[in-house]
């Protein structure tokens, strides 16, 4: 693929893209029985955050990218319910390493706040 896409050069987008990372770690560590279930779901919930900002960055109209980012930060909320449920909940996961994560997706979520903001401004 192109290094000249235009969701390459956003921070938001390569920082969701290390969330991934971590989330399909944490994933690996889940009990067998959930790594297909939950699991799947956190992950595709995590995926969806750069592939939509990456959508949306390709897309002609500064409204339509804002549409796009909005989608991500709802995939966002539900990767954080996923992980609240895993650690806090359901014990499945360790505390800590899930409160990382959840940092780490909070961040992508200023980001995506900033980007839309910025959008804003432009009309």
């Amino acid at each position: 693929m192109a290094a000249d896409r235009p969701h390459k050069r956003l921070d938001a987008w390569n920082l969701s893209m290390e969330l991934c990372r971590e989330v399909y770690a944490l994933c690996q560590r889940l009990p067998r029985e959930e790594r297909y279930g939950l699991g799947a779901q956190m992950k595709r919930a995590a995926v969806s955050v750069p592939s939509n900002i990456a959508e949306g960055a390709a897309r002609g109209t500064s409204k339509e990218f804002a549409h796009f980012l909005s989608v991500a930060q709802g995939s966002l909320a539900e990767l954080d319910s996923q992980l609240e449920l895993c650690s806090a909940y359901l014990g499945l996961i360790d505390r800590e390493e899930a409160a990382k994560v959840l940092e780490k997706a909070a961040r992508v979520g200023r980001m995506i706040t900033a980007l839309r903001r910025s959008l804003e401004h432009r009309k």
